[in-house]
């Protein structure tokens, strides 16, 4: 599959430098890229490579030009131009029409002619999968699941009872969509299951990555929105809605009837407790644990960086000495303040020493 760098300047809507009639056939990195591979230029650390990169084109922003002796393709935005002009060398797979004989469908099912159902793929009764779509290897499709148009169940995907999925949404391999949430009442010391009788709603353009899981409601729908993107390995609590177009990190969890806002990233290992909300514009670096509602749009951090052993557990002998520090600071300020009004009684000044 080959384009010409004019092509790929137009489907990327990047500004053209140099031959666009340079025939590309692939992409790679800057250091492993050879004669007729276009790379790209995002970062500011990898800008040496430039000098000595063999690519034919190079995607990167008009302050890296000068620096560039070979093609180019200017864009303000390097890494999504990279990102379309690679979908055109690894464009996704398309439905081959019908169902494996090896593959189990309820006859009240209803499969569009143009889907695609792999083996050992198992249907359940009224379920309904749209056009175009690809039920991969040993997916397990429950009663009344309804699976919109251009979607892809890459292998091995659960959808429970009851589930619905939008169009064009990819699930890869190991995704869970509908087990029960974690709903638990006490009685004495034992555990008496809630039942959990809500579903699932994935809206449109949804990515959801391998092994992540996501609860049904217990009572009203957990809701996906549309354009949200899901690492592996991820744990959707019931109840929970994840806002439009947000991306969320590998293992990161979030509990039950917790509302994550619009265009929001949690990055990986984030944990957020139930029954809080998050403003659009929400950012969460890496292992941030958030435990209260956010209702500004901003940037928050809890982990901490890693550091030197020893270092560490000097600052943790200092982390337990905290409280007793404090107590200590607080009773000097009141001495201060006490020693304060004496001195102004007596019509003097407090000095330094």
């Amino acid at each position: 599959m080959n384009y010409t760098l004019a092509e790929l300047a137009d489907r990327s809507g990047a500004t053209l430098h140099g031959d666009g009639a340079c025939t590309i056939n692939g992409v790679a990195s800057l250091e492993s890229a050879h004669d007729g591979q276009i790379s790209f230029l995002s970062s500011t650390q990898y800008r040496k490579h430039l000098a000595t990169t063999r690519a034919s084109a190079v995607i990167l922003r008009a302050e890296d030009l000068s620096a560039c002796d070979t093609n180019a393709l200017v864009s303000d935005n390097p890494y999504l131009a990279y990102a379309r002009i690679g979908a055109c060398f690894a464009p996704p797979p398309e439905a081959v029409p019908g169902i494996h004989p090896r593959a189990s469908v309820d006859a009240s099912a209803q499969i569009a002619a143009s889907a695609q159902v792999d083996a050992g793929a198992v249907i359940g009764p009224g379920t309904v999968i749209g056009e175009g779509t690809i039920i991969g290897p040993n997916c397990v499709l429950g009663e009344q699941v309804h699976v919109g148009n251009s979607c892809r169940l890459v292998a091995s995907v659960v959808l429970c009872d009851g589930i619905s999925i939008g169009n064009n949404c990819q699930l890869h391999p190991g995704a869970v969509v509908g087990s029960d949430g974690f709903g638990l009442a006490n009685d004495a010391g034992a555990w008496v299951k809630v039942p959990q009788i809500g579903s699932v709603i994935i809206e449109d353009d949804v990515d959801i990555g391998a092994n992540t899981t996501i609860d049904r409601g217990a009572i009203h729908d957990t809701v996906i929105r549309r354009g949200a993107k899901l690492d592996n390995q991820i744990q959707i609590a019931h109840n929970v809605e994840i806002g439009e177009h947000s991306a969320i990190a590998a293992c990161t969890g979030i509990a039950g009837s917790t509302k994550i806002g619009r265009h929001c990233t949690l990055a990986g290992g984030v944990g957020v407790v139930g029954h809080i909300e998050t403003a659009d514009y929400v950012h969460l670096s890496g292992m941030t644990m958030l435990s209260r509602s956010v209702r500004e749009p901003g940037v928050y951090s809890s982990g901490i960086r890693a550091m030197p052993h020893k270092q560490w557990q000097k600052n943790m002998a200092r982390i337990k000495q905290l409280d007793t520090m404090a107590k200590r600071i607080s009773a000097l300020e009141k001495q201060l303040a006490q020693h304060s009004q004496t001195l102004a009684g007596k019509g003097q000044e407090p000095t330094e020493e």
